[in-house]
């Protein structure tokens, strides 16, 4: 591994750089090495002050440079959702309400389990590989042609967001659910000036060298895609948080903030609980009534309220925002794509042969809180529990693994974000692997007895197989729980199941 990264910065992948064929491949190393890593951007983010309104100045001039005007970006229909908790899985469910109601979708979403193409999706699906390396570097070589200097080119997110409009407009979707990188406010994806609508989801502390260690200012950071005669959507919120989004959203001119909470709907209730396993008690409830929400807002706008009405769906919409609602649309499409929709890492259980995995990205004290709740609620008494945890970015790790420590697993597994399979979508893991293996080993010290520190995933399922298969007693199939980053829960995946099919042959 370390001769081939020793080639590519040979070769030029490092900086100025001149390209063979244009592949996938080639398309991959520039993006993990030429353009800055997600770590790597935080960090001079940092440096230059997370207020600094430059960076949307910035993404202006590279998507004016990349062939796209502010004016045909106007024409992209966007559905823009921010939060710290669920904001991922919420853009997940609206897409998949659209996409079965008949429209073409573009969905946009961050950080990627596997392969980046997963954030960039067409009708559900991730763009292919050739796809993308020819949208890629049509792009990229626009770019590169016209910079001023040397440095003179995206960072890693803001590029991958210049890219999806290329890849949305071109493909002239419907609509685009387009969700934020971090904050809201200043994040890339903020350049955008008129969508139909947005959403906030769960509010917490997340990112506070950034956005702020109030909850206050996160709301505003986040609150910052509000924006004028777009209707606002949030669940909700403390009341600090939500002073916070109700100011936002009167001085962003925001057509109306509506805060959704419940359906008092007994059909309606049935639909999230018996087909898609969402209870009203369920975190993932709120995320989908957000969901529901923002899609028939949409829908409700696109058919210019002119068709046949469906008393199931008036009644939710009653409900939900006090109005009426004239069109069609179909309960049973609502309630197949909610149980249909399939978004990997999050809440997610996989069988293996070897033991049941329970892959949950929590990343946050209150997500770690929901994580442990799940847990419990879905694992059985009698079994062996393992733990594979890790962090990314300068999270509070004490506190995360305090909140794991009354789970008593029997074993605790800490290792990098890093497959430890020579992988050329892995590389910007490998980057980091000193980095992070210091890190993996304070968290052993921190948990103590019972931990086991290895420098890959892949050397964690070995000894996980190992250990299963040398044992004689009778106790139920080992659950396994990861947690504690969407990076480690990724690496866990490109390796049991890296086509994200929700199966295993491990």
């Amino acid at each position: 591994m370390i001769t081939l990264l020793r080639r590519m910065t040979h070769n030029g992948f490092v900086g100025r750089s001149v390209y063979i064929n244009g592949s996938y491949e080639e398309a991959i190393k520039a993006l993990n090495l030429s353009l800055q890593s997600n770590a790597a951007y935080l960090q001079s983010v940092k440096k230059q002050g997370a207020n600094n309104p430059a960076k949307l100045e910035e993404t202006e001039k590279y998507l004016l440079r990349s062939g796209i005007t502010l004016e045909q970006l106007d024409s992209l229909s966007v559905i823009h959702v921010a939060g710290t908790k669920g904001k991922g899985t919420t853009c997940a469910f609206t897409e998949a309400i659209l996409r079965q109601h008949g429209f073409s979708t573009g969905f946009f979403s961050s950080p990627h389990l596997v392969s980046v193409r997963e954030r960039i999706r067409l009708n559900g699906e991730p763009i292919s590989q050739s796809h993308f390396a020819r949208s890629f570097w049509t792009v990229y070589r626009r770019l590169e042609q016209k910079r001023e200097h040397e440095s003179d080119m995206p960072t890693y997110f803001k590029f991958l967001t210049i890219l999806m409009f290329h890849v949305f407009l071109e493909a002239n979707v419907d609509v685009a659910i387009i969700e934020v990188g971090i904050g809201g406010e200043l994040d890339s994806t903020n350049i955008l000036r008129n969508p139909v609508c947005v959403g906030v989801t769960s509010l917490g502390l997340e990112h506070t060298s950034l956005l702020g260690d109030t909850l206050e200012e996160i709301a505003h950071q986040k609150s910052g895609i509000f924006k004028p005669h777009a209707a606002a959507f949030t669940v909700q919120q403390p009341e600090s948080a939500m002073r916070v989004l109700r100011k936002r959203a009167i001085e962003r001119r925001c057509r109306e903030l509506r805060v959704v909470s419940t359906i008092q709907d007994r059909d309606w209730n049935d639909v999230f609980l018996l087909t898609s396993g969402i209870d009203v008690s369920d975190v993932l409830y709120q995320n989908a009534l957000l969901a529901v929400s923002m899609a028939l807002e949409w829908m409700k706008l696109r058919s210019d309220r002119s068709i046949v009405k469906d008393e199931y769906i008036n009644s939710v919409y009653n409900s939900l925002s006090g109005k009426d609602m004239s069109q069609i649309v179909s309960l049973n499409k609502f309630a197949t794509a909610l149980a249909n929709c399939k978004w990997p890492g999050r809440t997610q259980i996989l069988e293996t042969n070897v033991a049941d995995f329970f892959l949950d990205g929590a990343h946050t004290i209150e997500s770690i809180v929901n994580c442990v709740m799940w847990f419990k609620r879905v694992s059985r008494e009698t079994s062996n529990k393992f733990l594979i945890f890790n962090t990314s970015g300068d999270r509070n790790s004490l506190k995360l693994l305090n909140l794991l420590k009354p789970l008593n697993f029997d074993r605790v597994y800490f290792a990098p974000n890093y497959t430890g399979v020579t992988s050329v979508e892995d590389l910007s893991n490998y980057v980091l692997i000193d980095e992070q293996k210091k890190k993996c080993k304070k968290h052993c010290d921190l948990w103590g007895e019972s931990s086991i520190l290895k420098s890959s995933v892949a050397e964690v399922l070995y000894d996980i197989k190992r250990h299963v298969s040398s044992r004689t007693d009778s106790h139920d199939k080992v659950e396994v729980l990861v947690t504690g980053s969407l990076h480690m829960v990724g690496a866990v995946l490109a390796i049991l199941d890296p086509n994200l099919t929700m199966t295993s042959d491990f």
